[in-house]
């Protein structure tokens, strides 16, 4: 069972901001019912702007999955339907956050050159990866690379022992930024690292997203760092006001150390995903360390980021140095990230074209899978060209009425031949795709639609290295623990969804 941290936590204050911004909701809605009951030329109005804003967001680029349950709630509710629109349902809304990061990211961007051999080698030895190459780099803004090594873990444990030995020999600065992160067991460590590191003169960094942490620390916490050197930031704070970008959450997981050691992976800084408490069962996770050039790209997502919330940085070229570092291995490496502010959806684009990639197999890890018709269709087409499909998720859930939502997907994918199994020893966490033994991506982007459309999330594409070898016997090794469900949901009563699990499902892209 869970125990509970020493440390308080802000669950006070996400209630206080959580029941504030209700009553904001219903003072809005029950204003505007008031005045279409008061005046039938107001009820009109509100039914012909309805009909406007329907009709505007059915032509719009927008995927299907969200344009359903806006069409449905606006004509069924014109008033609520009209009111959370204006304050959910479009980009417009997050304009502001969006100037920041645009007057921001130039100036760190710049500094990342994609270098022509890098392509050129790719397009002799595999034209399909040097054009998903292209793509990242054109429309995600960040390079692939040579001059790097990989090292994949296949328990976050034992990254997280190889990340804390790293960060003692760092002599420049150390860059850290995590979705989660808990004052407890695993962090002490840490922080007894950082705290050793400052006092040797390393400038130390801690980025933290508040909705992500604040059930684990209270907002005492960044004094605490800040007490022993380490500056410490809050992303996106949680506030008991009308703000959509605050459904937008930073949900990426890195660390860089002196622009040559980097770490990402699925895990963040709970004492659950080293399995020292086990609330869900074993909690299975899984990381890479990158050592050489495409640190930087890692090293410029965090600026970015950490400069977003406060700019004060001025000088970026000398955290973006080139590293002294040269490589063992030829492969190439992609670090990439997403953003929920653009309308370019680079974390499912990256899963869309290495399922269209794959000619013999593709395996797939994700704790969540709650997709796009349009992945649901390309995983379909490859069962039915003749790939062996498999999608691992987990046994145990740490969301119950997610983990419906995600069952109610197996039945339409099976049917299609995708091979489905629930990892038995508890709960999943690991985001990973492997493509035919040459291609594969690690790092924190679930097959849902809050990480492939709502947060801020990052992976790191690799081809043609070793460590894709055990990649494969990471996946092997989890199928042999894992149940599958393929035939259970083939068919039978299984294979329909009750009431409840249609609604989740319906409105699942809005959540």
């Amino acid at each position: 069972m869970r125990t509970e941290a020493k440390t308080k936590n802000s669950i006070g204050r996400l209630f206080f901001a959580f029941l504030s911004f209700v009553l904001q909701i219903v003072w809005s809605v029950t204003l505007g019912i008031w005045l279409s009951n008061y005046s039938t030329a107001i009820s009109l109005a509100f039914t012909f702007v309805a009909v406007i804003v329907v009709m505007r967001l059915y032509c719009s680029q927008a995927n299907a999955a969200f344009k359903l349950p806006w069409i449905i709630m606006i004509l069924a509710f014109p008033v609520l339907g009209i009111c959370l629109y204006t304050l959910f349902g479009h980009k417009e809304a997050t304009r502001g956050m969006r100037k920041r990061f645009e007057r921001i990211s130039p100036q760190i961007i710049k500094a990342l050159r994609q270098e022509p051999e890098v392509i050129k080698e790719l397009e002799v030895r595999d034209f399909r990866v040097a054009n998903q190459c292209r793509y990242l780099y054109n429309y995600g803004k960040y390079p692939a690379y040579h001059n790097t090594d990989v090292v994949f873990y296949s328990e976050a444990s034992d990254a997280f022992d190889a990340q804390l030995e790293e960060l003692k020999k760092a002599e420049k600065f150390i860059f850290m930024e995590y979705h989660a992160i808990e004052e407890a067991q695993a962090f002490s460590r840490l922080k007894e690292v950082l705290a050793e590191r400052v006092q040797n003169g390393v400038e130390v960094r801690l980025l933290y997203d508040d909705v992500g942490s604040i059930g684990f620390i209270d907002a005492a916490f960044v004094k605490r760092m800040e007490a022993v050197g380490v500056q410490c930031r809050m992303f996106n704070p949680v506030t008991p006001v009308f703000n959509i970008f605050m459904n937008n959450r930073d949900h990426r997981k890195i660390t860089v150390i002196d622009n040559k050691i980097g770490f990402t992976g699925g895990y963040n800084l709970a004492d659950e995903y080293f399995n020292l408490v086990h609330p869900y069962g074993y909690w299975k996770d899984t990381g890479v360390k990158l050592m050489g050039e495409a640190v930087e790209s890692l090293t410029a997502m965090f600026l970015e980021m950490w400069n977003a919330m406060r700019h004060t940085d001025t000088d970026y070229e000398k955290y973006l140095a080139v590293p002294n570092y040269q490589a063992k291995e030829t492969g190439v490496v992609h670090p990439y990230a997403d953003s929920p502010l653009d309308s370019e959806y680079v974390g499912e684009n990256v899963y869309l074209n290495l399922i269209k990639h794959a000619q013999h197999y593709v395996y797939i890890d994700t704790p969540y899978l709650i997709i796009s018709d349009e992945m649901r269709r390309e995983l379909s087409l490859a069962a039915k060209r003749g790939v062996d499909v498999r999608i691992i998720t987990p046994g145990i859930p740490d969301k119950k009425p997610i983990y419906r939502v995600t069952r109610s997907y197996y039945n339409g994918l099976a049917r299609n031949g995708v091979r489905i199994y629930e990892y038995t020893p508890g709960f999943l966490h690991a985001k990973q795709v492997i493509c035919d033994g040459e291609l594969a991506t690690v790092g924190t982007i679930n097959f849902d639609f809050r990480s492939l459309y709502h947060h801020f999330e990052n992976g790191v594409l690799i081809y043609g290295y070793d460590c894709i070898k055990d990649i494969y016997n990471d996946f092997a090794a989890t199928m042999e623990v894992s149940h599958e469900v393929t035939e259970e949901y083939r068919a039978g009563r299984k294979a329909f969804m009750m009431l409840g699990q249609a609604f989740l499902r319906l409105f699942a892209p809005l959540l």
